[in-house]
């Protein structure tokens, strides 16, 4: 008989997850010297195959670029922009811009059996990044989102040897934070109510 996790009750409060929240930045302001440890980057994997999963079809990969192997990604996407015809300037900062950290984690998902499964495994996956992301700012990480250049997602799997149909839903940056950016004032939310 398989065990079941029930969670009915949790030592954290809104107002600490709230707070957790509203300290996540979007941040590339990273100490490229200092190393993040490969177990800090296993827990923050693993915690975020928590996120929210419909029909528990697991879409969640990930690959883990550290030193050369980062300057080989910004290559593989750099080739890509040229033959798309993208500017040189463009495609000369492509080439190196994941060296900015000692840390980018590829994270793509895996094709469903149909177009909504797919559909419903990339939200999974990009709920799973929002997790890493609270994660490290847990950690005291600072992290950055960033999206796979304009068709380069094949070239990128390929190269993170994922499927070459995986969707790459984000290549996140990781580091130690040099400096923090402000926050700013969210909009409030619209929300429809309907009785």
């Amino acid at each position: 008989m398989a065990s079941t996790l029930r969670c009915t009750k949790t030592d954290v409060q809104f107002e600490e997850f709230a707070a957790l929240v509203r300290a996540r930045r979007t941040n590339l302001m990273m100490d490229r010297e200092r190393d993040v440890d490969t177990q800090l980057v296993q827990q923050l994997c693993e915690l975020s195959t928590w996120a929210p999963i419909h029909k528990l079809t697991w879409p969640w990969i990930f690959a883990e670029v550290r030193g050369e192997a980062r300057l080989q990604l910004g290559a593989t996407c750099a080739e890509v922009m040229t033959r798309q015809g993208e500017p040189e300037p463009r495609v000369a900062k492509t080439r190196t811009k994941f060296a900015r950290t000692p840390v980018v984690l590829v994270v793509g998902s895996e094709i469903g059996d149909s177009d909504l499964r797919t559909t419903e495994n990339r939200d999974a996956v990009a709920a799973a990044v929002q997790t890493l992301l609270l994660g490290a700012t847990a950690l005291g990480l600072a992290s950055f989102w960033s999206s796979c250049p304009k068709g380069a997602e094949a070239d990128v799997a390929r190269f993170c040897g994922f499927a070459p149909d995986t969707a790459i839903v984000s290549m996140v940056y990781l580091g130690w934070p040099t400096d923090t950016p402000k926050g700013f004032e969210r909009p409030a939310p619209r929300i429809n109510r309907l009785a």
